[in-house]
């Protein structure tokens, strides 16, 4: 029985940790990468931006095995724990609120900043 609870309870927990990701933090880097980008170079950087999300999850694929096998499974989940806090951080302080704006005001706020970064490099 012991067994059978264990699996429906790392189901559930599946189910429920996706559902939440799907509806939180899930689509901000594909809603962030169409967004920050100028529209005559948004098809090359989006396919660059989703080049560099699968080479992500292929790290996290192949390092799992070893990390659990290194530092145990309380280890390595807290490890993700601490880079899903510093990406939480890095979200909220960062990453400005475009609900309601069109897409050329977001693109505008965004290239402005990087003028302004740019500039202040310079002096």
């Amino acid at each position: 029985m012991g067994t059978v609870l264990n699996a429906v309870i790392s189901t559930v927990g599946v189910v429920f940790y996706f559902c939440f990701f799907v509806m939180g933090y899930g689509p901000i880097p594909g809603i962030l990468c169409s967004e920050i980008f100028p529209t005559r170079t948004r098809g090359l950087c989006i396919a660059i931006c989703a080049l560099a999300f699968w080479v992500g999850n292929i790290i996290v694929t192949y390092t799992l095995p070893v990390m659990l096998k290194s530092v145990g499974l309380a280890g390595v989940f807290s490890m993700y724990a601490v880079v899903c806090v510093v990406s939480w951080v890095f979200v909220f302080l960062k990453v400005p609120e475009t609900k309601g704006m069109p897409l050329e005001v977001i693109t505008d706020f965004f290239s402005l900043g990087a003028k302004q970064a740019a500039a202040s490099k310079s002096k």
